[in-house]
């Protein structure tokens, strides 16, 4: 299991480097106070990451995942991926070039070290988006799956890399889609060639329907999902689905994805509560009558606390887009202390 004792040394050197002591010097321009805040940060050390095998694909995985997109859009950041893998995140997932802009260019030199050590994930939509409502014909699937092929062997390019573990048909809200032969013709065509070894979707519409589908199907080994405590998160509107169950009331298919061998991944479990700047301030405490008692009370932040939720109620691992050593670390502590209430085989 990551984590050694010269690996935590270092990842502390790192969290010393970029993290509390380098915010409070650019705050205060005080060299003093940034050492001091420094050795604080390192005299706490964090909690020891836990991990969860990801479906079939029986990857012994960090319940945090490292959301790479928006993190690396602009610019390398080796420092954050290191502390972060070097404190024990194995997962780190990233995407295409035409909507993450140089993200996976900028993991390259990342990737050169420590590819190896680490499950990469990455994904793209496919070649002819579509709405949940639309048909999608044989020659639509043909389209498409070209389009997805050609994805990512732009991914494959930009990453420096001859493989993926996993790559996603992105944003998939349509149920043809995922039933599609063509599609699936695509993917077992980039395993042949050794390009990716699993496949996945993420969705942040039509989940409910979606996830069904890939269950009936059998031919996912990973989803990603729009999930909050409060139910199914719908990235058109920036809220919660209307109408939708909440997390508890939505574990019976969690759990019978899980059972089909897929590894389940939520993402956006907290931007409700953040909001948007454009939307207005988020609301901290529009998840709190959905926990117990001793998640109330426990020493969290309201984001720490949907992470810990939905990873208790039917999730293996979070994907949090991670963008400071503030986040990594909240994040961290989320997943790391979440209670263990899945099954283990």
């Amino acid at each position: 299991m990551p984590g050694t004792v010269t690996n935590r040394r270092r990842f502390f050197q790192y969290a010393a480097a970029l993290g509390i002591g380098g915010q409070t010097l650019l705050r205060s321009r005080d060299l003093q106070a940034a050492v001091f805040d420094a050795k604080e940060s390192v005299a706490m050390p964090w909690p020891e990451m836990r991990y969860r095998t990801l479906g079939r694909t029986g990857f012994d995985a960090s319940r945090l995942i490292f959301g790479c997109g928006a993190a690396l859009m602009r610019r390398p950041n080796d420092r954050l991926l290191n502390t972060a893998l070097d404190a024990g995140v194995n997962v780190f997932d990233v995407g295409f070039g035409r909507y993450y802009d140089m993200a996976e260019r900028n993991m390259r030199d990342f990737l050169k070290v420590h590819r190896d050590k680490l499950f990469l994930i990455s994904k793209a939509y496919i070649g002819k988006q579509v709405q949940p409502g639309d048909d999608f014909s044989v020659a639509d699937a043909q389209q498409a799956a070209a389009g997805w092929l050609e994805y990512m062997n732009e991914s494959l390019k930009d990453l420096g890399q001859e493989q993926v573990d996993a790559y996603y048909f992105m944003a998939s809200n349509n149920t043809r889609v995922i039933a599609s032969d063509e599609m699936f013709k695509a993917f077992e065509q980039a395993k042949a060639s050794g390009k990716t070894r699993f496949l996945g979707l993420s969705t942040h519409q039509n989940a409910h329907a979606v996830l069904e589908t890939a269950i009936d199907t059998g031919r996912f080994d990973l989803a990603m999902i729009a999930i909050t405590p409060g139910g199914w998160y719908d990235w058109e509107t920036k809220a919660l689905l209307p109408g939708t169950p909440n997390m508890q009331a939505l574990r019976p298919i969690l759990d019978k994805a899980r059972a089909a061998g897929m590894g389940m991944i939520g993402m956006k479990a907290a931007r409700y509560i953040a909001g948007r700047s454009w939307l207005g301030k988020g609301n901290a405490d529009a998840f709190n009558d959905y926990y117990d008692e001793d998640l109330l009370k426990a020493n969290l932040s309201a984001f720490q606390r949907s992470y810990s939720f939905v990873l208790e109620n039917g999730l293996d691992c979070v994907n949090a887009d991670i963008q400071s050593f503030d986040q990594l670390k909240e994040n961290f502590v989320a997943a790391a202390t979440a209670r263990e209430s899945l099954p283990t085989a």
